[in-house]
């Protein structure tokens, strides 16, 4: 079993729950009009969703990471496996009895500002139960992410996670449901700067209510602005790394990839895990591309903080 944080140079292990997709991607000039064909500029096809891009990102800074999410024979699975495998990613498939087709998302970025549109099944009605060993998954990992898909599979991992007093943080890009449950149990909330609480006006009532509801710590993201968090009774900001952005698709997954990474290491403080996971942020939306962009990973210098 984990039971500390690893030090620089360690090797973590990070357990990833929720979302795998294959992402069909185009690069465009500008959104089609109604029942208008264009054509794209370039296209990629690579394995998706916030915990498997998340997954992606922590292994490429180094750790080991292990995907639970559902693909079940689907054959588009094979080809999420087979990314995931070539990007250090091993998965564990909680998909069992009738087969569900693995969802497809249609992705287009527009060059010119390297916005993203999405569209895609997720995992709506997901029925799919935790695997027998999560258990022992949980044991052996320095940290646990969920996304908040797959709802049964993820209550059951951050209840695992807090009994051993694992760090768990909660992908919260949207309201879902599950959510009410994973809020008792996480350590920490990674927010986009749209995430409400029911009820809340915005991302600072937002953060008041988590940490009302228990939550260690929470951070929000807002873009190119930034970075805001509230821990211990204190708070503050992080400015983020300014980037010309070509590909923006994933880049609040690479964010939480990295803040789980960096949530490892004994040395770096929330601050610091913060201006880290920017920056890794940045680097993602500055190359275009789902998977180009790690090769250059090592590249980044995290040794001076922005003040």
């Amino acid at each position: 079993m984990r039971n500390a944080p690893a030090s620089e140079g360690d090797r973590p292990a990070g357990l990833f729950v929720g979302l795998a997709t294959l992402d069909v991607i185009h690069r465009i000039a500008k959104a089609p009009a109604v029942n208008q064909k264009i054509t794209s500029s370039a296209q990629f096809v690579a394995a998706g969703g916030p915990a498997a891009n998340a997954a992606v990102t922590f292994a490429g800074l180094g750790g080991d990471a292990i995907l639970v999410t559902a693909l079940g024979d689907d054959p588009v699975a094979d080809l999420i496996r087979a990314d995931l495998a070539d990007h250090g990613v091993r998965v564990v498939d909680a998909a069992t009895g009738t087969v569900r087709a693995v969802p497809v998302s249609a992705v287009s970025v527009v060059e010119s500002t390297g916005d993203r549109s999405v569209v895609s099944l997720d995992a709506v009605n997901s029925d799919a139960s935790p695997p027998n060993d999560l258990g022992d998954l949980v044991a052996d990992c320095d940290v646990v992410l969920v996304d908040g898909h797959h709802p049964l599979i993820a209550r059951a991992a951050v209840r695992l996670a807090a009994a051993r007093v694992t760090t768990t943080v909660v992908d919260a890009g949207r309201w879902k449901p599950v959510m009410s449950d994973l809020v008792s149990d996480a350590t920490d909330m990674v927010c986009s700067s749209d995430f409400r609480v029911p009820g809340a006006a915005d991302s600072e009532s937002t953060a008041a209510e988590l940490v009302r509801r228990g939550v260690r710590t929470v951070v929000t993201t807002h873009g190119g602005d930034p970075v805001d968090w509230w821990s211990g009774g204190e708070s503050g900001a992080v400015p983020v790394t300014p980037v010309v952005a070509v590909d923006t698709l994933g880049a609040g997954d690479a964010f939480h990839g990295a803040y789980s990474f960096f949530s490892t290491q004994s040395e770096c403080g929330l601050a610091d895990r913060i201006d880290r996971s920017s920056r890794v942020a940045a680097l993602r939306c500055s190359v275009v591309g789902p998977r180009a962009w790690l090769t250059q990973l090592p590249t980044l210098d995290f040794g001076k903080r922005q003040r």
